[in-house]
């Protein structure tokens, strides 16, 4: 049975800028209706990392299976949707490029408006989906692999950046830590799986925040630092991880996210208090890490701020984010051409 959906407006996502490809429903920028993900773990696994080529190829496989998964899951019809959005920027170029591809071809068949996304812009609306109420003005930190940066925000489409990172991404950092350690691919949770077993006092690796009034990011220099613990600074020696005990590795693992951690809340903190925003918002991959919402919970609510956190299904790359972003993009009537591109950095 179709739903009938009065007076809503539902808009069709598409994600595909890394290794899922993802398609959802959402009525008035909140109500998920429907969110599939294809994930590529297995295709991946072996290499380490992402590789573009192999993911564009996924892409070009489920992207129909995916579409057609959510309307059947949210049971509307394609003429009860109002636009097809699609995150187009930043992220892989040939994987961007089959998301795009098919929201142009969409909106051009059905006729469809089509609106354009920043997928880092739609990591913000992600902790939005559950908390549609008043979030404005809010301090937001986007962190995930490929992207840390801080926004001033004063509604969902008025986002100015304040701070990013100026090398590793903290995710990035996450990952090459864990193959340094000799973790499971994916290597974010799989670190904090093992720094949960470990004591992050125990080792006490830098924290680098910069100038004293710098909202930057800058992950390589803890990331280096537990390079050198394990095998030393001349690079020379021998690789320690094989025969250190599994307390040796959970502690580095520790003291590493501790690290990180730190960082990430006193930065976000500073830029709240900077703009005296009342509200915190926080998302990205990273943003499913348990001390970081932990501990930006405590300091939220010691500093009399409201921390409001993507739910950790929408935390990772997902459509119903870009739908959601989508809606206040539709309503200022900031739609797009079928000349939209598919670009690597942000528009």
């Amino acid at each position: 049975m179709i739903l009938q959906m009065t007076n809503k407006t539902i808009i069709l996502g598409l994600e595909s800028s890394c290794d899922e490809t993802a398609a959802a429903l959402v009525a008035n920028g909140h109500e998920v209706l429907s969110s599939v993900v294809a994930s590529q773990f297995d295709l991946h696994e072996k290499y380490g990392g992402v590789v573009p080529e192999i993911a564009a190829r996924a892409h070009i496989e489920n992207i129909l299976p995916v579409i057609r998964a959510a309307f059947a899951e949210a049971k509307v019809t394609t003429e009860q949707i109002a636009a097809v959005a699609v995150a187009h920027c930043p992220g892989l170029t040939p994987a961007l490029l089959i998301a795009v591809t098919a929201a142009k071809t969409l909106a051009w068949v059905w006729n469809k408006p089509l609106i354009a996304i920043n997928h880092i812009h739609s990591h913000l609306q992600s902790a939005m989906l559950e908390h549609h109420a008043d979030c404005f003005p809010a301090a937001a930190l986007v962190v995930s692999g490929g992207h840390t940066s801080i926004y001033n925000c004063k509604s969902p489409l008025e986002l100015e950046l304040m701070g990013r990172t100026l090398d590793d991404a903290a995710g990035e950092a996450f990952d090459k830590v864990a193959m340094i350690l000799k973790l499971p691919y994916p290597g974010g949770p799989s670190l904090e799986k093992l720094a949960a077993r470990g004591d992050p006092r125990t080792i006490d690796f830098p924290r680098t925040y910069l100038d004293k009034n710098s909202l930057d990011f800058s992950f390589s220099g803890v990331k280096t630092a537990v390079l050198y613990y394990c095998r030393g600074q001349d690079m020379l020696g021998a690789d320690r991880v094989p025969t250190m005990s599994e307390k040796e590795k959970a502690d580095i693992a520790a003291g590493f996210q501790a690290a990180v951690v730190d960082v990430l809340v006193n930065k976000t903190m500073r830029a709240a208090q900077r703009i005296n925003a009342p509200t915190v918002l926080l998302g990205g991959g990273v943003a499913a890490n348990s001390r970081l919402r932990e501990q930006l919970q405590d300091r939220c609510a010691a500093d009399n701020r409201r921390l409001l956190v993507a739910a950790k299904k929408y935390c990772t790359d997902n459509a119903a984010m870009v739908a959601g972003l989508a809606y206040h993009k539709l309503k200022a009537g900031l739609t797009a051409d079928l000349y939209l591109e598919a670009l690597p950095h942000q528009a």
